[in-house]
Order: structure tokens, then C-alpha cells, then sequence
């Protein structure tokens, strides 16, 4: 899970290193930065059908019962083909004002859309990879997710570059040829996870009877679904929203948050990687009647996590200069963004641990299919701590209705302030309700 993960994660890493080191100029970076969070968040828009579906699968495998698991994988893919047409007519009716509204200044937000708009026909494939993956997790197939991937990031990769540089005479179509590598690769994963779900040794191959559509077991994936498609949906909007208050600061601030946002998602990893195991284990084990082995997994992939993350945020702050002039091929390049990004890094090294645990407790509350504690505790951490706060400390003054606060002006570093402060506060709160839901019995419903 963790390299399926590092996998996924270098999606992003080439269209960054790539922009910061072909493509002249921050208004590159500070597009691409904000394209990450929105290629980023789409399979979050997925999440109703993928939480279930992880869900509902693991306790079909954890009980005996491989039929029942065919049929909710089935249903949950159905539910994202719905999803999936609703969005695009979405996001091509009014997707570049929403670009526009985001505050990049308009040559960034420009380059942005032109990417957005090449990638969106790629929305069914990504679909497909969130929602089948998840199905394969939750039968206990990581590596289904890994093989997926490594291809997705191989073509992006190789694509990408090849159509950005010319190189091997195709045509050089820079900033574009980003966009096309990504989409090349998403299709080419989605190819993937359609063969690995039809391999009848998996066990998961859908009958004819299986893609009727089912009230009842879509009813019971909504309501499995629904609080953490609300969540993640929330996410986005409040990640956006931090993000717009970032991009008002300049291109400048916008591309230093993007590549920061890059670098940081290393340390993250884990805490996602040992998130989806404990979302896993925690499902199978509950449907064979087994809390105790729930929770100690949950447990060991706390710990373990935990570990990873506190290594990564200490390698964040010995080697934050390395790694921002990397990113912006080499510190003399782009002196101003290479600076401020080795500044976001290492504030934010502090908050690994806490976010380590706000993934590994979300996703184990997620799979026993208490969907709904994450939501609250989520959306209240970004409404009440990281969006105030952020305007509060980057602006110089925060504009409210009738009156206007001065603020302390410390630019992308303040929001990043926010940032850590709010993953803090969350870390510890996803902590305690576990702990409080367990000891109630509550996660082994």
C-alpha cells in the first residue's frame, strides 16, 4: 500500500519537476499547483461508492460470503458511473470560473483551465481506478492497487515528458504536453484495474446479475457512503478555499505552497498507506466477529505510521533546501520560490505525527462504517482552526462583513501556521473519539 501510494504521489512530483525545470517562469508552478489539488481531489468526488465499497467488501470477505462482496463491488462501480456524468456536466458548465474564482493571478489561472480541460475526459478512468482499487483493498489485494499505479505513473511520466520536450520527434507542445501525459496515464490505469477486477482467480468478477441495479444494497452503500462523500466533498471546498487564500498572496507564495505541498505529501504517505490497513483490517476482522484483532491492528498501524512520519518530518527539516531547489531546478533558478518553500517545509515538519494519526484513526473508523465521526471532526478542524486562522495570520488585513481585522502578514508561511495548528488539533481529536467509540463498543457494530 505505502509504494502504491509513493506511486501515486509521483504523478504529481513529474508535472511539478517537470513545469519548475522545463517551463520558465512561477506562473507555471503556481498552475500546476493549483491543477494538483484539483486532479488530486477527484477521486475524493468518488468517495461515496469507494469508502462503501471498501467497506462492504472487507466485512463480505472478513464473514465467508465472496457473493455478497461481488454484488456490493458491482453496485458501488454503478454508483460511480452516476457520479462520474453528474461531475462532468459540472465542471464544463461553469469549471472556468470556478478555476478563475481561486485567486491565481489570470495568465496562471488561464494555464490552469487549458490543463483542467484537456485531463477532465479522463474523469471515467479515474472513476474506475478509485472506485476498483477500492474494492480490491478491501478484499485484501494491495498489490492490485500497486500493479494499477506503477503504470499510471510510468506512462505519465514518460508521456508527459516526451510531448513537453519534443523528445523522440514527437511534437513539443510544453505546458499541454503535461496535461496529455497525465491522461494517458489514468487511461492506461483504468485498463488495468478493469482487467485485474475480470480475473475470475480474484474472485471478484461481477455476474450479469450482479450489475442490476439493487435498491437495497445501493441504500446501504449511501449510507455508508454518503457522510464520507460529504467529507471528502468538504475537504475540497475547504482545501480550495486555503488555497485561494494562498494564490491571492502572488505567484510567488502560490508557487512555493505548490511545490511545498509536493514535498510534504512524502511525509504523508504513510499515514495514508496504514490508514487504508487499518480500514481493511478493521472491516475484515469485524465481519468474522473479531474486535479484539480490530483494534489491535488499528493500533499497529497507528504506531507504525506514527513512526514514519516523525522520521519524514525530521528528514523535512535537515534537507528542506535540497529539496525546494530540486523542484525548481537548482536555488539560483528561482531564488524567491526555492526560499519559501524550504520555510512552508519545515513548519509543517512539526505536525507529521498528529497527521498520522488523523489518517489511521479516520480510516479505521471508515471501515468498521462509522463514516460519520471523520466528518465531524474533519470539517470542524478546517471550518473553527486552518481557514480563520490562515486568513488571519497570511493577509494584512482579513475583510469581514462591516468591518475589516488588520492581519499579521506573514504571507504563505502564516496559512501554513494555520495549517499545522489545525492537522494538530485534529490528530489528537480523531485519537480520542476512537479511543471514546471503542471503549462504547461502537466500532464493533
Amino acid at each position: 500500500m505505502l509504494l502504491e501510494q509513493v506511486l501515486a504521489l509521483t504523478v504529481g512530483f513529474t508535472d511539478k519537476w517537470l513545469a519548475g525545470n522545463l517551463l520558465e517562469g512561477p506562473e507555471y508552478l503556481a498552475a500546476v499547483g493549483l491543477v494538483a489539488y484539483c486532479i488530486g481531489f477527484l477521486p475524493g468526488l468518488f468517495a461515496v461508492p469507494a469508502v462503501a465499497a471498501t467497506a462492504l467488501v472487507a466485512r463480505s470477505i472478513g464473514a465467508g460470503d465472496p457473493a455478497a462482496a461481488r454484488r456490493s463491488a458491482a453496485q458501488a462501480i454503478l454508483l460511480g458511473g452516476g457520479l462520474t456524468l453528474a461531475v462532468l456536466v459540472g465542471a464544463l458548465v461553469p469549471g472556468r470560473r470556478l478555476v478563475a474564482l481561486l485567486g491565481l493571478p489570470p495568465e496562471s489561472s488561464l494555464l490552469a483551465w487549458q490543463y483542467i480541460s484537456i485531463v477532465l475526459p479522463a474523469l471515467p478512468a479515474i472513476m474506475l481506478i478509485t472506485v476498483g482499487v477500492a474494492v480490491l483493498r478491501g478484499a485484501g489485494d494491495m498489490v492490485g492497487g500497486l500493479v494499477a499505479m506503477s503504470l499510471v505513473n510510468l506512462v505519465n511520466a514518460g508521456a508527459s515528458y516526451a510531448l513537453s520536450s519534443g523528445w523522440g520527434g514527437l511534437p513539443r507542445l510544453g505546458w499541454a504536453g503535461l496535461a496529455w501525459g497525465t491522461l494517458l496515464g489514468y487511461l492506461v490505469g483504468a485498463a488495468c484495474v478493469t482487467v485485474l477486477l475480470a480475473r475470475r482467480s480474484a474472485g471478484l468478477r461481477p455476474t450479469a446479475a450482479d450489475w442490476r441495479p439493487d435498491p437495497a444494497r445501493l441504500r446501504r452503500i449511501l449510507g455508508v457512503g454518503l457522510p464520507a462523500g460529504a467529507d471528502a466533498i468538504g475537504n475540497t471546498v475547504c482545501h480550495l478555499w486555503f488555497l485561494s487564500i494562498v494564490n491571492r498572496l502572488g505567484n510567488v507564495d502560490a508557487a512555493a505552497h505548490a511545490v511545498a505541498i509536493t514535498i510534504e505529501s512524502l511525509a504523508f504517505l504513510p499515514g495514508s498507506a496504514f490508514g487504508v490497513a487499518a480500514a481493511t483490517l478493521s472491516g475484515q476482522f469485524l465481519g468474522a466477529r473479531d474486535p479484539k484483532r480490530a483494534r489491535g491492528s488499528v493500533w499497529l498501524a497507528a504506531l507504525a505510521g506514527t513512526a514514519l512520519m516523525a522520521a519524514a518530518g525530521a528528514g523535512f527539516l535537515a534537507a528542506a533546501d535540497g529539496l525546494a531547489a530540486w523542484f525548481v531546478g537548482g536555488a539560483d533558478r528561482q531564488p524567491a520560490v526555492a526560499v519559501l518553500t524550504a520555510r512552508l517545509v519545515r513548519i509543517v515538519a512539526f505536525a507529521q505525527p498528529p497527521l498520522a494519526l488523523l489518517m489511521v484513526f479516520s480510516g479505521a473508523l471508515r471501515g468498521a462504517g462509522l463514516t460519520r465521526p471523520p466528518l465531524v471532526v474533519n470539517f470542524l478542524g478546517l471550518i473553527l482552526v486552518r481557514l480563520p486562522l490562515a486568513m488571519l495570520l497570511a493577509w494584512d488585513s482579513v475583510p469581514l462583513p462591516g468591518v475589516t481585522l488588520p492581519g499579521w502578514g506573514l504571507g504563505a508561511a502564516g496559512a501554513w501556521y494555520a495549517m499545522a495548528a489545525d492537522l494538530a488539533a485534529r490528530g489528537l481529536a480523531m485519537t480520542w473519539l476512537y479511543e471514546r467509540l471503542q471503549s462504547r463498543g461502537a466500532t464493533a457494530g
